[in-house]
């Protein structure tokens, strides 16, 4: 027998599920969003099957920098952990299998803060590069990811920014995440990673 917190949150999911699905811009099958805390440009966030969503979680795709497109993207067989905040401007796109663990913050963009005679919540909302998250990867508790990609396969250590792109099979640590292992495709099998690593990452 379930106990009682899940039951409870099989029902918040599919109450969520009857009445709101249908506003995304695409809701796949088996997929659930638990008790989120807040949903803002629904029509332009799609969620894939299979995908779980855990409580606390603000999802947004709000076109503030004009971009030419706007969308947030969840793919398949994805579990968002709890308290996650992704938003974004242009474009993110969470590739399929993807976990990430609680208080994640996954954004496109970031707040001006160059004129010190405005206050850096009247500064325009500047637009960064578009934002993918690999298929496999793993974003551990904490984890902030500012307009750059992470390659599939990847893991980023817990309370790690990610400023620059992390390419695929990496594991990724710090602020600024930098690459400390990487998969050898011809050893087979997880390697130290060199200053090269970085270096191509920060290009």
């Amino acid at each position: 027998m379930l106990p009682a917190f899940r039951i409870i949150n099989k029902l918040r999911c599919l109450l969520f599920s009857l009445l709101y699905s249908r506003f995304f811009g695409s809701f796949g099958k088996n997929s659930s969003v638990l008790a989120p805390a807040g949903i803002e440009g629904i029509g332009r966030i799609h969620i894939s099957d299979n995908v779980y969503i855990s409580n606390g979680t603000l999802l947004a795709a709000m076109p503030y920098t004009d971009a030419d497109i706007c969308e947030l993207r969840i793919g398949r067989h994805t579990n968002i952990g709890r308290n996650n905040h992704i938003y974004a401007t242009s474009s993110i796109c969470i590739e399929p299998h993807v976990l990430t663990a609680n208080n994640v913050y996954i954004s496109d963009n970031t707040h001006g803060y160059e004129n010190i005679d405005v206050a850096i919540k009247d500064q325009p909302i500047q637009q960064r590069k578009q934002v993918v998250i690999g298929a496999g990867a793993w974003l551990g508790q904490n984890v902030c990811v500012l307009g750059a990609s992470v390659g599939k396969g990847s893991v980023i250590g817990a309370n790690s920014v990610v400023l620059h792109d992390v390419p695929d099979y990496c594991v990724a640590v710090g602020t600024p995440a930098r690459v400390i292992r990487r998969y050898n495709t011809h050893a087979g099998k997880w390697v130290h990673a060199d200053h090269q690593d970085n270096q191509a990452a920060e290009k």
